[in-house]
């Protein structure tokens, strides 16, 4: 069994709690799905984290729009960049220590297979941007594309929003299967949700588990008033980013 989180998004609170679930559970191999910065008030903090304790990270948009460009960001998501970039060329650290970050950066791909498991940020067409909404499940085109890509499992975040979309025409969130879902013969691609920006209505971060045949998604309570001070005490980080923390949308 190894864990899944996604969207960390610079969560240094909920990434610590999610670790010490992960742990609490003697589950040793953790990968990351992407979205590691943006948002949040300690990128630094988050990627040292990441490099040290992930078998493997993927890129995720906040990412390439560090190392590229911001593709489709808004005012508020621009401005986590410009921010977030500032903090990796921070003065308050040698140009070494930068160097570190940034190569870590650079050496993240944006896929990943693994026998009949594909990873990705986004969705199996567009790894790194594009959205796959629970709504989408009524589009038999965009569906067939998609699982056209899956080899028998895929998994992905980037909309934050947790469940499995199946190659039968159904999208089951985790309340309507109780945190838990069994693989049968359909194939499926599998949202893990949020670690650090929660957008189901639930505050709690979210991760999942995944022993091979068995998806659960686990929901852990943290200090989010302890982000959000972070992020206001930035002055330069919308404070709709660490509002929105309360009320997990």
């Amino acid at each position: 069994m190894y864990a899944i989180v996604s969207d960390l998004h610079s969560n240094l609170e909920a990434m610590t709690a999610v670790l010490e679930d992960i742990e609490s559970r003697g589950i040793e191999e953790i990968v990351c799905l992407g979205d590691m910065i943006g948002y949040g008030p300690d990128p630094r903090a988050v990627l040292d984290i990441a490099k040290s304790k992930f078998r493997f990270c993927l890129l995720g948009n906040h990412e390439h729009a560090i190392l590229f460009t911001a593709v489709g960001f808004n005012v508020k998501a621009m401005a986590a960049v410009e921010w977030t970039r500032e903090q990796l060329n921070s003065k308050d650290y040698t140009r070494d220590e930068n160097h570190q970050v940034w190569n870590f950066l650079g050496s993240i791909q944006s896929s990943r297979t693994e026998g009949d498991i594909l990873y990705v940020h986004a969705s199996p067409m567009e790894p790194i941007t594009q959205y796959i909404l629970p709504v989408d499940i009524h589009s038999k085109d965009l569906m067939t594309d998609l699982f056209a890509k899956v080899p028998r499992i895929g998994f992905g975040g980037h909309t934050h929003i947790p469940g499995v979309f199946t190659s039968g025409g159904k999208f089951i969130s985790p309340r309507e299967c109780d945190g838990v879902f069994t693989l049968g013969a359909e194939r499926v691609f599998c949202n893990v949700g949020s670690t650090g920006q929660p957008r189901d209505g639930d505050n709690r971060a979210c991760y999942a588990t995944f022993d091979g045949a068995r998806i659960e998604w686990h929901r852990v309570r943290y200090d989010f008033l302890r982000t959000q001070k972070k992020i206001f005490k930035t002055k330069r980080l919308p404070e709709v980013l660490g509002h929105r923390l309360a009320v997990g949308r």
